[in-house]
């Protein structure tokens, strides 16, 4: 088999969800590691006025593509930006943009999705799933097609205690469920969601299990892996460690940790928190795309899934994760801080509930009668409750633990006996990207954004 730079030399490849976390890393390392890679197109749409060639000039300006530029200074021609909204009929294509797909793309990459985890079940559905069906019309039209990649999500079935590299069927067949939300008004959903997505704390997982199962149905002949990353962090070495672009999931919640909001959270210390950098995850993808494209002659019956995971082969709890941030923010403290950071992981809800009531929300309280008085706008009570609303949405994933078979992955990412001894027994790695994500603005190693 040819190296990853040799595979992907000459290659036209289509991103979709380019401009999200994600999307810009893969970019921006397909471009690094690749430089003999053909045309990549990215599908954006306009958005707040601007042009998705706009969109797209502003994003390789940010500091994520610094490295990239010093190094081929003219990668930016060979980005051309498609308008395209996912969720119109046939992806809001024009037909020229249709037709050049058509007859260049060899890889696609499908990296867009709702991340919102409670989204209303009719709009995750239609970003989530529906979008998947129609970037696979597209596909199969495709005449040059070597390899679809759809990334999905470890939490995909996270009903299940053990998660296999396979893909499971759901327990709603998804053919049947588009028909029927066609014709409900959105009062009726928001009823029936709770029955429909069962024993999954969402409608992001249930969508995204949903979305895996159409891929599995409605690929046919198309070459298709899918890519499960877990908790998705801040970059642990490329294009440089702590690189991130939003304070999404547990990023926000690190960061009010350091800052001496939040003080309780309700999780388990013996939980493992399965974080894994965003370089890791854009890594595994493209080897899954060398490999499934390299391979497709000769490629496996079953539809290949890799789970990009962390806790099999290097476990990290949570009760070490309330450390690093307790020890990591009192070492680098953040400017303005509210008070002293000293965060508390508790695994019973009565007691999170009165220590969230003494240590949040009444501090906040006496902070904006404070602000009242000195004739400024009261804010912090805002703060806190967005922070606990971040926090529902985070506790079953904090509160439960998995076990996800990684096989495929080792594939990718062979390991001596020797070497997977010592990661087992080793959290540095996983430590490092906590302290990546945390630490101070202006530190060496800081969370950096575009």
């Amino acid at each position: 088999m040819v190296n990853i730079p040799e595979y992907y030399a000459g290659k036209k490849v289509l991103i979709s969800g380019a401009t999200g976390f994600m999307g810009k890393v893969l970019l921006e390392k397909l471009l690094r590691s690749c430089p003999e890679v053909g045309t990549v197109y990215v599908m954006v749409r306009s958005k707040a006025g601007q042009s998705p060639q706009a969109r797209v000039a502003d994003m390789v300006n940010c500091k994520l593509f610094e490295k990239l530029q010093a190094e081929q200074p003219g990668f930016a021609e060979k980005i051309l930006a498609v308008n395209s909204d996912l969720t119109l009929r046939e992806l809001d294509l024009s037909k020229e943009d249709q037709s050049i797909l058509v007859e260049n793309v060899n890889i696609v990459f499908h990296c867009a999705a709702t991340i919102r985890f409670n989204e209303p079940l009719k709009d995750a559905m239609q970003l989530n799933v529906l979008a998947t069906q129609k970037m696979l019309a597209l596909a199969h039209r495709m005449k040059h097609l070597e390899i679809f990649i759809h990334v999905s999500t470890a939490y995909a079935h996270c009903d299940r205690e053990v998660i296999e590299e396979v893909v499971y069927p759901p327990p709603v067949d998804y053919r049947k469920l588009i028909d029927t939300l066609d014709w409900m008004d959105d009062d009726m959903v928001s009823t029936l969601t709770p029955q429909l997505i069962g024993e999954r704390p969402n409608t992001y997982t249930f969508t995204k299990a949903l979305a895996e199962y159409l891929v599995l149905q409605e690929a046919g002949d198309i070459n298709v892996a899918i890519v499960r990353p877990s908790i998705v962090g801040a970059s642990w070495k490329e294009p440089f460690p702590g690189w991130i672009d939003n304070f999404n999931g547990p990023s926000g919640i690190f960061i009010a940790a350091g800052k001496g909001i939040l003080r309780t959270m309700r999780a388990s210390n013996n939980a493992v928190a399965d974080l894994v950098p965003v370089d890791v995850v854009i890594n595994t993808t493209l080897a899954a795309a060398w490999f499934s494209g390299s391979q497709r002659v000769n490629r496996p019956k079953n539809i290949l899934v890799y789970n990009c995971t962390t806790g099999s082969i290097n476990p990290f709890h949570w009760g070490e994760v309330e450390y690093c941030i307790n020890m990591t923010f009192k070492t680098n403290p953040l400017e303005q801080a509210f008070r002293r950071p000293n965060v508390n992981l508790r695994s019973n809800s009565f007691t999170n509930q009165y220590w969230t009531t003494v240590s949040h929300t009444l501090p906040a309280l006496l902070y904006d009668g404070y602000l009242r008085l000195t004739g400024h706008k009261p804010r912090m009570m805002k703060t806190i409750n967005r922070l606990h609303k971040a926090m529902m949405v985070l506790e079953y994933f904090t509160s439960h633990s998995w076990v996800w078979n990684t096989n495929n992955m080792a594939v990718l990412f062979p390991l001596d006996a020797k070497r997977q001894s010592s990661a087992k027994r080793n959290t540095q790695l996983t430590a490092a990207i906590v302290v990546n994500e945390f630490a101070s603005v202006g530190h060496p190693r800081s969370v950096v954004f575009c």
